[in-house]
């Protein structure tokens, strides 16, 4: 099926100053669409594997379990012989890490949890259905009738069998993918290369923290912002630092990142003010393919390429550069990296706890946390402020509510919260 919005948009067809703002959705598929995977790759000890992108698929040579073995502590007997009631002889004890004798015939073994099970016995009764006194173990009253042939036994290979894939290529590896691959033996991992993104921001207002601030200056909040973002989805960093309001200086800096890293990012300078240099640079450079987004905070979003490296710029308030860094750059920076899937953040419906007479011009991310009423209830709290410079509402928040445009708010009125776990991963 042909995107007709992507062929009304490309930039060899209009002007991108003239460019229709697109919808977030439109926005983040022109991303996707346009994000190449990066080649190369690392072979990393699985300790130091947490938070990389799978190169490789893991396929386990062995099966797990690899014997069929006790669930749970007990005592591993034949259910046939349950069925007279009468005590069983006690014949063996089997820990955890080693192997039993066959079953002797009319007798139960001693057992614990992952020990295998002896031949000749087909289910664990668990010690807490059990009466023993060391020599001799039989059913509780309670107990009779209902243990069940199998019961509290893995099954070999049940969860795992050799030579099944166990993860694939694409996946961010978290604890628990690490886990698995230790649990089918893998001491190492073939991982994708890390990404390197060159970062610069904009502005002569801007001094780096510990300096005196002068008249009109500001401190660079948003490179270490973005820096942390970018560290926290395991990017190499690039710092260009701050760039002066010039239109040389910043095809400097783009050129530069562009030959150095995998992706250019930027904030500031992204708009349409005489001292915002980004767009007709990155123009100079290469090509514009996205400049606006029906959106706020972040209406000027810019993307595009110097040469063949992508180029992603934010507006230069804090909150405006957040809230695009978390719709756009992350799932682009995730499917550059090689992630597979879908990767747009997924919401949750929660009714407002505010209302909204005049309804929002363009649709709004305000930000958001979830309170409970005296009755328990989940409800969407907004920061009083909608400015998108006030940077202690990212603090006070713990996601994003998405507010559409052209209608009113009622209180109770279900929208869709986007927490931070979703926006950050």
């Amino acid at each position: 099926m042909i995107d007709y919005w992507l062929l009304a948009f490309d930039p060899m067809a209009a002007d991108i100053a003239n460019q229709v703002p697109l919808t977030t959705e439109q926005a983040l598929a022109l991303l996707l669409e346009r994000a190449r995977p990066i080649t190369g790759n690392d072979t990393v000890a699985l300790a130091d594997a947490l938070g990389r992108v799978l190169d490789k698929p893991v396929i386990s040579a062995i099966d797990q379990p690899g014997w069929d073995h006790s669930a749970m502590d007990g005592y591993a007997l034949r259910a046939a012989h349950l069925a007279t009631g009468a005590p069983l002889p006690i014949s063996q004890r089997i820990p955890a890490g080693s192997v039993g004798e066959p079953l002797a015939p009319g007798t139960a073994a001693r057992i614990f949890t992952g020990a295998p099970i002896p031949d000749g016995a087909d289910t664990v009764v668990i010690q807490e259905d059990c009466e023993a006194d060391g020599e001799r173990v039989s059913l509780i009253e309670s107990a009779r009738g209902k243990i069940r042939a199998g019961a509290n036994v893995r099954r070999r290979g049940e969860d795992i069998t050799a030579g099944q894939t166990v993860l694939d290529a694409g996946v961010l590896l978290g604890p628990q993918h690490l886990g698995l691959a230790a649990s089918v033996g893998a001491a190492e991992l073939q991982v994708r290369r890390r990404l390197r993104v060159a970062v610069f921001a904009s502005g002569d207002e801007l001094v780096m923290p510990g300096s005196p601030l002068g008249p009109g200056q500001i401190y660079n909040s948003n490179r270490f912002m973005l820096i942390a973002l970018l560290r926290q989805l395991g990017c190499e960093l690039i710092d260009l630092g701050i760039v002066a309001d010039e239109r040389q200086a910043t095809i400097d800096a783009l050129a530069r990142g562009a030959e150095q890293a995998d992706l250019v990012l930027a904030s500031g300078g992204v708009s349409v003010g005489e001292e915002d240099h980004v767009r007709p640079a990155v123009e100079q450079l290469g090509r514009l393919d996205l400049w606006r987004v029906a959106m706020r905070p972040g209406k000027p979003l810019a993307f595009g390429h110097i040469g063949d490296t992508p180029f992603i710029g934010s507006p230069g308030n804090p909150v405006s550069l957040f809230v695009t860094f978390c719709l756009f750059a992350r799932p682009f920076i995730r499917r550059t990296q090689g992630v597979a899937g879908d990767l747009a953040p997924r919401g949750q419906l929660l009714p407002a706890g505010f209302s909204l007479e005049r309804p929002v011009k363009r649709r709004d991310y305000r930000r958001a946390r979830i309170a409970h009423g005296p009755d328990g209830q989940p409800s969407i709290q907004v920061f009083p402020s909608t400015s998108s410079a006030a940077i202690t509402s990212l603090t006070w928040a713990e996601g994003l509510v998405d507010l559409p445009a052209g209608c009113p708010i009622a209180e109770g009125q279900l929208l869709t919260f986007l927490p931070f776990s979703e926006l950050l991963a």
